[in-house]
């Protein structure tokens, strides 16, 4: 399944409606970055955003806080930024030291800015079917599914993984399509066999190729949502590839398509916010 592909597609037309925002109202759609700390992998990934941003036509900003920032250092540069009409989109980068809460964090997002799909606020419109910003790489998951026309009514999905902003949404998301749904995770008994009643597979534990083709139900659409050093995912690509009729690749699977969703709920944001939708 190619999502690099995709995502090109996708952000060709994120970037011409952006234009045409610009040229409606003088004013051009900003996502605002929050980042605490100086994390080589989180200071390349926010700012691998922010140029992605500058080439679709969004404008961005950014605020570093200090390592040493506390939670209602984090919340109230969260909070100015929701209260700003000049920032449409708040991305708050984690995870950002244990001695952050990050819920609390999350949640000084407005929900109408909310466009990682990262609050409770969110995480309900997902649960429930109505209109907000879903997560984005479970929403990258769902457009992938869609582009390649997988049925969902009636199949069999298996989860594996749990995060609040991956795992548990994508669940809900694929229930919202009239899919059976099981959740696995780290204390799930017999997960091969579990993992290989799936019809439509999604792997998302941090664990590099922690799935392999034996755990694979011949014929099953498998999307690997994990990342690891190495540029390897949480799926032994070549193993399960011999046995899956769709499968996402790591690098150009999944990743591409979540910053293209970032970057699409930015520019919803924004038109919303001006009023033109």
């Amino acid at each position: 399944m190619d999502g690099t592909g995709l995502a090109r597609r996708s952000v060709e037309e994120t970037t011409a409606a952006a234009a045409e925002i610009r040229l409606r109202t003088g004013t051009p759609p900003c996502l605002a970055t929050v980042l605490v700390g100086e994390d080589p992998s989180s200071v390349t990934y926010v700012k691998m955003k922010r140029n992605r941003c500058a080439r679709a036509g969004i404008e961005s900003r950014h605020v570093a806080l200090p390592a040493d920032a506390t939670t209602a250092d984090v919340v109230a540069a969260v909070t100015a930024l929701s209260n700003d009409p000049g920032v449409h989109g708040i991305l708050l980068q984690h995870p950002m030291g244990a001695h952050v809460d990050e819920r609390a964090a999350f949640e000084a997002i407005a929900p109408e800015k909310d466009v990682d799909g990262v609050t409770m606020h969110s995480f309900a419109a997902m649960g429930f079917g109505l209109p907000g910003f879903v997560s984005c790489t479970p929403g990258g998951i769902m457009r992938l599914l869609d582009a390649y026309e997988v049925g969902l009514a009636g199949k069999q999905a298996v989860v594996v993984g749990r995060s609040a902003i991956l795992g548990k949404p994508a669940g809900m998301l694929l229930l919202g399509r009239n899919a059976t749904v099981t959740y696995c995770h780290s204390h799930t008994a017999d997960l091969p066999s579990i993992v290989r009643q799936a019809d439509v597979l999604v792997v998302a534990v941090g664990r590099p190729r922690f799935i392999t083709g034996a755990d694979i139900r011949p014929g099953a659409v498998v999307i690997d949502a994990g990342y690891n050093e190495g540029n390897v995912g949480d799926v032994d690509f070549e193993t399960a590839a011999e046995r899956a009729s769709l499968i996402t690749p790591v690098p150009g699977g999944v990743g591409p398509m979540t910053i293209a969703v970032l970057l699409e709920q930015t520019v919803a944001a924004a038109s919303r916010q001006l009023g033109l939708s």
